[in-house]
């Protein structure tokens, strides 16, 4: 039995290009394939570091048009509006979204603001399914990874020809800035190709109007945001042994905010626009050798440029230009199984760079450029037809830094394996370590006329952590599966913005980045499955998270203790689906200087799915049915920025395989 799942394992890490989901004798889908835990490709259900996943039919069945929505009900992950920008970034098990590292194929993502990914900034024709690893777990990834991973997986293409196109828009009802309808989206995707060649082109806009409470007052509390993304995919696959491929996308934005500062004795009107241009072009190629060997090689290159306006009565007030450029390749080496092991090797190549300039002066100090190299290795021992052990090293070197190295295990077991019950145990350690970002370490953010800077600190420290997770999950008939994860992680020299420590010149409060706390977070997380019948599914979840400053025994700010997740999936007729996703969470502290709180929320969304024929779905759908909003006029309030959404649809679909 140890030899046959080894040799599916092994045949598993071969493959060389995804295909379409395997059927089991019975005719039901095999359990779904994920790569993020160990860059191999494992049935999720054995893969020995957990892996949550929202597939493609959850992306659809919920209409999910960005990266954002796609995430929004992920269990324990917390999204939050980037500071002074239109987008979102994530947390995870308390940890910021610096320490969150987002990936498209396995491949890195520009940072918008040079240190964190807005996930509002990508749009899903292309996306198969997103992949989320919590934690420090995985040998696989170096700096920016000490909170966990996102890797979103692009479709395979299939031999033949199909396409897919959308078109929906929606209202906020009495709060709409620009009339109706408040927001308009539309996507078209085709692919296909022969057994050798094969080619996608993708097409996705989004244009939001934005909303305001007062729609005839300045102020926008949602802003304008148009969205595009066009992206073109080649593939050559010359024998079953190999493949190649080129990915080259672009994507734009342009958003506007309003809202008003408050100049004794009047408020007065600011507007804000920025032009986003995002090019990225990824490549790469995998070849099985003879002797069983799999190589694989990919890359990519990406620029991010922004221009800023601000105007303050109409008047402009400053232009700030931005340029980032990231250079990554990554190669890797499986072998073949040897004495019931798995080994792999692999290194990544690392550089980004930074520019910025306000009015023409460049709002950096120093040289805002980093290179890193680093190596791996991990092993996948196959104790027996129970246990796994999965233990992995890496090794990074800096250009500024230095190195360093972190050690990552991993214990799997079945412990339960019956006909009707399968129990599963995973225990997880990691070392964590994130560099100074360049923005932290070089940034020089003027914003004299609203009374701060902050400055860039060159003599940041590296972060590092431990993490633990023990979890385990117990499964019943594939009709109810429960699922609960322990986490603990401890973070030492943890970067923020200091506070407490700032300077006063001339009426301008002056901060900085330090390495201010050691910081810990635990907490539990829980989830539950169940097909109460053919048509009708149900999940729930629940996380509580302790975040804490170990120097000050102060809560860290903007980590609910409480968070919730109910779903439910129901068929009401053989053509016509009903779907509900409600969020809860609880208070957060706001602010740890004066003990402010942001109240706690929760939010409802429903949608109806109505198939027509084969090839056709119309929807309709309200988001936030029942309002819940922040209080504009309180500071400290984090509450959802949109009020009720309500929006109509239809999908249609072309599949013709060969």
């Amino acid at each position: 039995m140890r030899l046959t799942r080894i040799a599916l394992v092994t045949s598993s890490l071969l493959s060389m290009w995804p295909t379409a989901p395997a059927l089991a004798a019975d005719g039901q889908e095999l359990p779904a394939v994920v790569v993020t835990g160990t860059r191999s490709e494992k049935p999720i259900d054995e893969t020995p570091i957990r892996t949550e996943v929202v597939d493609r039919q959850e992306i659809e069945r919920t209409h999910a048009r960005t990266l954002k929505d796609a995430l929004e009900n992920v269990p324990g992950l917390q999204l939050r509006e980037i500071h002074g920008k239109s987008g979102y970034e994530v947390t995870l098990q308390g940890m910021t979204s610096d320490q969150v590292l987002v990936l498209i194929d396995g491949l890195p993502i520009t940072a918008s603001t040079g240190s964190t990914v807005d996930v509002s900034q990508y749009l899903l024709t292309e996306v198969d399914r997103v992949e989320v690893v919590k934690g420090a777990s995985s040998a696989q990834y170096g700096s920016s990874a000490m909170g966990g991973v996102i890797n979103v997986i692009t479709r395979p293409i299939r031999k033949g020809f199909s396409g897919a196109m959308t078109a929906d828009g929606g209202s906020y009802g009495g709060q709409n800035a620009d009339g109706s309808p408040g927001l308009l989206h539309g996507n078209v995707r085709l692919e296909g190709g022969t057994g050798q060649f094969r080619g996608r082109l993708s097409a996705d806009a989004l244009d939001n109007k934005g909303f305001a409470v007062d729609p005839d007052g300045w102020t926008r509390h949602g802003d304008a945001v148009r969205r595009q993304q066009y992206a073109g995919r080649l593939e050559w696959l010359p024998t079953q042994a190999g493949s190649f491929w080129f990915d080259a996308s672009a994507y734009r934005e342009t958003d506007e905010q309003r809202y008003q500062y408050y100049a004794p004795p009047n408020y007065v009107p600011q507007r804000k626009t920025e032009d986003i241009d995002r090019n990225r072009y990824t490549y790469g190629g995998q070849w099985r050798f003879d002797n069983g060997v799999r190589a694989r090689l990919a890359g990519v290159a990406e620029t991010y440029d922004t221009t800023t306006r601000e105007y303050s009565n109409s008047f402009q007030t400053a232009t700030r230009n931005s340029s980032q450029r990231t250079d990554h390749v990554s190669t890797q080496f499986d072998l073949p199984a040897w004495y019931s092991q798995l080994w792999q090797f692999g290194a990544d190549f690392h550089r980004e760079r930074l520019d910025q300039t306000v009015n023409g002066a460049s709002e950096l100090a120093g040289n805002a450029e980093r290179r890193a190299g680093e190596l791996y290795f991990q092993n996948d021992i196959l104790f027996s037809e129970t246990w796994e052990m999965i233990v992995g090293l890496r090794g990074q070197q800096d250009s500024d830094f230095g190195s360093h190295f972190a050690p990552k295990v991993g214990v799997r077991g079945n412990l339960l394996a019956t006909e009707d019950w399968k129990g599963v145990l995973r225990a997880n350690y990691g070392q964590g370590y994130r560099v100074p970002n360049l923005k932290e370490r070089h940034y020089l953010f003027d914003h004299s006329s609203l009374g701060y800077m902050v400055l860039g600190n060159p003599d940041l420290k590296p972060e590092s952590s431990h993490s633990f997770q023990l979890g385990g999950q117990l499964s019943w008939r594939d009709r109810v599966t429960v699922d609960a994860n322990l986490f603990y992680n401890r973070v030492s020299d943890l970067i923020q913005t200091d506070m407490a420590n700032f300077t006063v010149v001339n009426g301008i409060a002056t901060y900085t980045y330090r390495n201010v706390a050691r910081a810990r977070t635990q907490g539990a997380e829980t989830s539950l499955r169940w097909r109460a019948t053919g048509a009708l599914g149900l999940t729930a979840a629940y996380t509580y998270t302790d975040a804490d400053d170990l120097d000050t025994g102060a809560q860290l700010t903007r980590r609910p203790r409480h968070m919730g997740r109910l779903g439910a999936d129901w068929r009401v007729l053989p053509s016509t689906e009903i779907t509900a996703r409600a969020r809860f969470q609880s208070s957060e502290v706001s602010d740890s200087t004066t003990g402010a709180r942001s109240p706690g929320w929760g939010t409802l969304d429903l949608v109806v799915n109505q198939r027509i024929g084969r090839n056709a779905t119309v929807f309709a759908g309200v988001n936030n049915l029942f309002g819940r909003q922040r209080d504009f006029s309180n500071a400290s309030d984090f509450g959802p920025v949109a009020g009720r959404f309500v929006y109509l649809g239809a999908r249609f679909n072309v599949d013709v395989a060969r």
